[in-house]
C-alpha cells in the first residue's frame, strides 16, 4: 500500500498533519473529465481496466461496468504523479489488486472499493468524497483498508492498523479480501526493498495474513503468498525445494497415466467428471518431503476430480476404492463435516498396480469455486437471501463464524498494541476449530486443544471467573480437561460472586478471550490470586442403626438378605441376588456392574423379591457448593419428606464443591422421585443421584 508510494511533488518541509487539515475539496467531476486520456469515449472503459473487466465479466456476465469505470478514472488521477518503489507508475497497484480479486470472481462492489483502496491514504481523496460518489458500502471497505496514522500511534500503528482491519472485516469480510489481495502483489514485488524489510513484512505476512487467507478459505491467495514468504525467510531449504521440482520435471511423472486410468474407470460407471493432474507448490513439497523423506513421481502433484453433484463425489469414491487399492489412513470427508472455512471435498489416495500411491481430491465445481476463492466467490454475502435459511449462519454466512468472532471479543478486553499484536499471532497459530455444544443447545466454536476454562470464558464472559468445575456429556469434569468436537459442556459457577480464577488457570486456557480476562482478575487482586486452600479433614459422618435386607427376601430359607451398597436397590428395581462368604444373599440392581462379575467368578445365583410392604433403603449422593449451613438445609429437607436419614457422609471440600452421601430409609419407594427434587431445590446442590 502507501509504503511503496512516493510523491515527488509532495514539499518534504510540510508535515503530513498539516497538509491533511489543509486539504481542499476535490472537484470529481473535473478529475473525471481529466483523467479521460485520449479518444476513449465515456460510454467505454479505459483500455488500461479493459483486462479486469473481461476477468470481472467470465465470473459475472451481467455485472454494470460504469462503477468499475468512474472508479478507476477517480484512482489514477488520484495517484497520478506517484511511482512504486519499483519505478512504475503508482496506478498499477491498485489495478493489480483489482486484477486478483477479479479472476477469483469477487462481485462489482469489491472491485470497486479495490480501484480505491490506497486513495484515501495515500492522495487528498477524503471518505466523504468515497461516500457522495460510491455510497456507503464502497466507503466503509476503503474505510477499513486504510491504515491508521503513524503520528498519532508510532510502533503502534501496524497493531492498530489491524485491530481496525479486523473490527470493519468483522462488519464486512470483503475488507481482509481485498488486504490478502494487496498483501499478495506487494510481496510479489518485494524484491526492490531492503532485505531487512523483506523479512519483517514476510514474518507479519507468515503470522497474520496467511492464517487469515485460511480461515476465509482463500486458497488460491494463500498457496502463493506461503511460497513468496518461505523463498524470504527460508531461502536454502527453498532452493532445494526448487531443485527437487526442477530434478522432477525431466524425469517421466506417473500421475498423467493415472489420471487417465482414473477418467476411464469413472466413464466406465457413467459418471461425468473432470479429471485434472494438480501440481503441488513449493511449501506443499517441501512439506511432503519432510514427512515421507525420499520423494516419489506421484508426490509431486494430486488428481482433481470434478462433478457436478455432492452424490456424485459419494459414487467417484466407491469407483476409486473399487477399482485401486485404498490406502484407509488418507480418507477424509469434508463434505459430510465441512472445515470451518467452508472448505468441502473427499480426500483419499489409492495405489496403483505398479506401486504408486496418488492423493486424489473428489468435489463439485461449486465445492472448488469455494475451496480456491473462499469468502470471495460467495459474492456479497450481505444481500437479501444469502443468509442459510436454516439458520446455520456459521457455516454459510462469514461475517461471524466462530474465530472471528472470538478475535472480534477478545481484541476488546486487549490492553495495549502489544497484548493485541502477540494475542492475534497467538490465537492465528491454531489451525483448527471444535464445534462444542451447550446443554441449553448452543453451540461454542473453539480451538482444537480448547478446555472447560476457554467454554466457560466463552459462553459467560467474565462471570466465569466463578467457574468450579464443569460437566462434560452429562460427566463432572475438572477445569482442565480438554475438549473434543461434539462434546456437551456445562460450566458450573460458585454462588459466592467474590470467587475468583487461580493462577494455574493460566496454564489451561487455551483462547486469547480466557487468557486475557484472567490475567486482568489476577492483576486486580493480587492478594486473591491463589486461593486458600482448605485443610484435609477427615469425612463427617452420621450412621444410624438400622441395618439388613429391607423388604428384600431370597428363596432361600434361614439366609441373611443384605442390600448392596454400590446399587442400593428399592422396590420396583429389577434385582438378582448371589450368595457370598457366610452364606449371606447379597441383592443388587441387574444393571450393576457387580452383576456381571459376581457371575464370571462363579457365585450361586439366588431368585429374589420384593415383600409387599413398601419400606425401602436406598443411597443418594447430592453435589453441591460449599457453604455454611448447607448441611442442616440437607437434613431438613430430608425430614420434610418423612424420610429417615441412616448414614451420612461429607466429604472434604474440593474447589469449593462438596459431595454428600446419604443412606436413607424410604417409607414407601414412591417418594423417591418427590425426595430426590426436595434436595436439588436446596440452595448450592446441583446434582442428586441415586448412588
Amino acid at each position: 500500500m502507501s509504503a511503496e508510494a512516493t510523491n515527488p511533488e509532495a514539499r518534504p518541509d510540510v508535515r503530513p498533519e498539516l497538509r491533511r487539515r489543509g486539504r481542499t475539496r476535490i472537484d470529481l467531476r473535473r478529475l473525471g473529465r481529466a483523467a479521460l486520456l485520449g479518444p476513449t469515449p465515456r460510454d467505454r472503459l479505459p483500455d488500461a481496466i479493459g483486462h479486469v473487466a473481461e476477468a470481472h465479466r467470465a465470473h459475472h456476465p451481467d455485472a454494470d461496468l460504469s462503477l468499475l469505470r468512474r472508479a478507476y478514472v477517480l484512482a489514477e488521477s488520484s495517484h497520478r504523479g506517484q511511482m512504486r518503489k519499483s519505478g512504475e507508475p503508482y496506478i498499477t497497484h491498485p489495478l493489480a489488486v483489482t486484477l486478483i480479486l477479479a479472476e477469483l470472481g469477487a462481485e462489482t462492489t469489491t472491485l470497486t472499493a479495490s480501484l480505491l483502496h490506497d486513495t484515501v491514504e495515500d492522495t487528498d481523496v477524503t471518505l466523504d468524497q468515497v461516500r457522495a460518489e460510491f455510497g456507503d458500502e464502497v466507503c466503509f471497505i476503503v474505510d477499513g483498508v486504510t491504515k491508521v496514522e503513524k503520528i498519532d500511534y508510532g510502533a503502534a500503528a501496524e497493531p492498530e492498523t489491524f485491530r481496525k482491519m479486523l473490527v470493519a472485516t468483522g462488519n464486512d469480510v470483503r475488507v481482509m479480501s481485498i488486504k490478502l489481495a494487496d498483501r499478495l502483489h506487494n510481496m510479489r514485488t518485494l524484491g526492490v526493498m531492503r532485505p531487512e524489510k523483506q523479512a519483517r513484512i514476510a514474518k507479519v505476512t507468515r503470522d497474520v495474513l496467511i492464517p487469515l487467507a485460511e480461515r476465509l478459505g482463500v486458497q488460491a491467495l494463500k498457496t502463493e503468498l506461503e511460497d513468496l514468504v518461505f523463498a524470504i525467510l527460508h531461502p536454502e531449504e527453498y532452493e532445494r525445494t526448487r531443485a527437487l521440482i526442477a530434478a522432477h520435471a525431466g524425469e517421466a511423472d506417473p500421475l498423467p497415466a493415472i489420471a487417465d486410468s482414473v477418467r476411464a474407470v469413472l466413464r466406465d460407471a457413467g459418471i461425468a467428471a473432470e479429471v485434472q493432474v494438480r501440481p503441488r507448490h513449493f511449501v506443499s513439497v517441501h512439506r511432503v518431503a519432510r514427512k515421507r523423506g525420499e520423494l516419489r513421481g506421484s508426490d509431486f502433484g494430486r488428481i482433481l476430480v470434478l462433478v457436478g453433484e455432492n452424490a456424485d463425489c459419494y459414487g467417484v469414491l466407491g469407483e476409486l476404492h473399487t477399482c485401486f487399492t485404498p490406502v484407509v489412513s488418507e480418507f477424509k470427508d469434508f463434505i459430510a463435516a465441512p472445515k470451518f472455512n467452508l472448505y468441502q471435498s473427499l480426500h483419499t489416495a489409492v495405489a496403483t498396480p505398479d506401486g504408486y500411491v496418488a492423493e486424489v481430491i473428489v468435489r463439485t465445481r461449486q465445492m472448488h469455486r469455494v475451496a480456491e476463492a473462499g469468502v470471495v466467490a460467495l459474492g456479497n454475502p450481505y444481500a437479501t437471501g444469502a443468509a442459510a435459511a436454516d439458520g446455520d449462519e456459521e457455516r454459510v454466512d462469514p461475517t461471524r463464524p466462530g474465530w472471528l468472532a472470538r478475535l472480534l471479543d477478545w481484541q476488546r478486553s486487549a490492553p495495549d498494541p502489544d497484548a493485541f499484536w502477540s494475542g492475534l499471532r497467538a490465537e492465528l497459530a491454531q489451525d483448527r476449530e471444535i464445534t462444542v455444544f451447550r446443554v441449553d443447545g448452543g453451540r461454542l466454536g473453539l480451538p482444537a486443544g480448547a478446555t472447560c476454562i476457554d467454554a466457560a470464558y466463552a459462553q459467560y464472559g467474565e462471570t466465569a471467573h466463578g467457574c468450579i468445575g464443569a460437566r462434560v456429556n452429562g460427566r463432572l469434569a475438572s477445569l482442565g480437561t480438554r475438549l473434543s468436537d461434539g462434546d456437551t459442556v456445562q460450566p458450573l459457577l460458585a454462588q459466592d460472586s467474590s470467587s475468583g480464577p487461580a493462577a494455574e488457570w493460566l496454564e489451561h486456557a487455551k483462547t486469547q478471550a480466557a487468557r486475557i480476562a484472567i490475567s486482568s482478575w489476577l492483576r486486580d487482586h493480587p492478594d486473591g490470586a491463589t486461593p486458600t486452600t482448605t485443610p484435609a479433614r477427615a469425612p463427617l459422618s452420621v450412621v444410624g442403626a438400622r441395618g439388613g435386607g429391607g423388604n428384600a427376601v431370597a428363596d432361600l430359607p434361614d439366609a441373611t438378605v443384605r442390600l448392596a451398597g454400590c446399587c442400593t436397590p428399592v422396590p420396583p428395581d429389577e434385582v438378582a441376588g448371589f450368595v457370598v462368604r457366610g452364606g449371606a444373599v447379597t441383592v443388587h440392581r441387574v444393571e450393576c456392574a457387580s452383576v456381571a462379575q459376581m457371575r464370571s467368578l462363579g457365585r450361586t445365583s439366588v431368585a429374589v423379591h420384593w415383600r409387599a410392604t413398601a419400606d425401602c433403603r436406598v443411597t443418594l449422593t447430592a453435589e453441591s457448593f460449599g457453604r455454611a449451613h448447607l448441611l442442616a438445609d440437607l437434613t431438613e429437607a430430608i425430614a420434610r419428606q418423612g424420610v429417615e436419614v441412616v448414614s451420612a457422609t461429607v466429604e472434604p471440600p474440593v474447589e469449593q464443591r462438596v459431595r454428600h452421601t446419604y443412606t436413607l430409609q424410604l417409607p414407601d419407594a414412591s417418594v423417591l422421585p418427590a425426595l430426590m427434587r426436595a434436595m436439588r431445590d436446596v440452595p448450592g446442590v446441583y446434582d442428586v443421584a441415586r448412588a
